[in-house]
């Protein structure tokens, strides 16, 4: 059985996508970009300001689903140009302090012209 989950604390899904599903005991997120959930607009133009925003986005969908960053075993990261990769690291690093499994992949394009993604596998508490 699966749950979806959803928080107006992280940006509406801007497709046919729920924020985050729960199913045996994971939560599965969709990938989170940085869009500002108050205002809707991507607002940072720097990848460290994307980047807190996107773990921001990642951290309030997690704690809807019943989870935490601290409970992530899996993250799947996408960056518009891996010449960022050194500053995209030492944001995430501060927020994922437990070192999950990770792969980190350069993508051509992103949704709204973001310069990263991220989605988690976490367990829920």
């Amino acid at each position: 059985m699966t749950e979806k989950v959803y928080t107006k604390n992280a940006p509406d899904a801007i497709g046919p996508y729920s924020q985050a599903v729960k199913a045996n005991g994971f939560v599965f997120t969709s990938g989170q970009i940085a869009i500002n959930p108050a205002s809707g607009n991507v607002e940072a133009t720097t990848i460290e300001g994307q980047t807190e925003q996107v773990m921001k986005n990642l951290k309030a969908v997690l704690e809807a689903a019943g989870s935490s960053l601290d409970n992530a075993v899996k993250t799947v990261c996408f960056l518009a140009d891996m010449n960022d990769f050194a500053k995209f690291n030492e944001i995430y690093g501060t927020y994922f302090t437990t070192k999950p499994a990770r792969s980190c992949v350069a993508v051509k394009t992103l949704p709204k012209n973001v310069l990263c993604e991220v989605e988690v596998i976490a367990t829920v508490e």
